[in-house]
């Protein structure tokens, strides 16, 4: 089985200026294209060919888990994104936040900070476990918590491939402006 990128729900340029056109043709059109084509290359002819991408992200290491991985964190974050984006979350999710948290505005501090505060590429990522329990963690590179037996909800990619265009060395500002198009339907239904 051959993955292929699947098309955004929205335009190139719909997201702007939380992320530019010029952002999403690089980011994700060549930089998720290209770890798709890596991705296909390196289960062809073997016993991985057939698994499910999560599978794959679960059982495999080294090129092949930084591939998949990063394969399935691009569609996942670029997928929580909407032009009609932002707001706040409701229902449980909103319930949950507010739990944990203490509200949603310092939900989005902690999220924010773990983003700026980790070295290097990766990612920050809102995930719950099997009881709802909320979790922010932050991740190197390919990084992703299913291999932690976590449910991913939400991300934000601190790669600089991610925001350098828009905002070079902004890493915090770059991250503050994705609130804006967070589609809390996305997100909320993962939960």
């Amino acid at each position: 089985m051959l993955y292929t990128q699947p098309q955004l729900p929205y335009a190139n340029d719909s997201l702007s200026p939380a992320i530019s056109k010029e952002t999403i043709e690089f980011h994700y059109g060549k930089h998720e294209k290209a770890y798709i084509d890596n991705l296909n290359n390196l289960i062809k002819g073997t016993d991985k060919e057939d698994m499910p991408l999560e599978e794959i992200i679960i059982n495999s290491s080294g090129a092949l888990f930084n591939n998949a991985s990063q394969a399935w964190n691009h569609i996942f974050y670029f997928f929580s994104f909407s032009p009609d984006g932002g707001g706040e979350p409701q229902g449980e999710l909103r319930q949950a936040i507010n739990a944990q948290f203490g509200s949603f505005e310092l939900f989005k501090k902690q999220f924010e900070e773990a983003g700026v505060k980790l070295f290097g590429s990766g990612w920050v990522w809102l995930s719950s476990d099997d009881e709802g329990n909320l979790f922010i963690t932050q991740g190197a590179n390919a990084s992703n918590p299913l291999t932690e037996g976590l449910t991913p909800i939400l991300a934000f990619d601190v790669w600089e491939h991610a925001y350098y265009l828009d905002y070079q060395n902004r890493r915090a500002d770059a991250l503050h402006a994705l609130w804006d198009i967070i589609d809390w339907d996305v997100v909320s239904n993962r939960y």
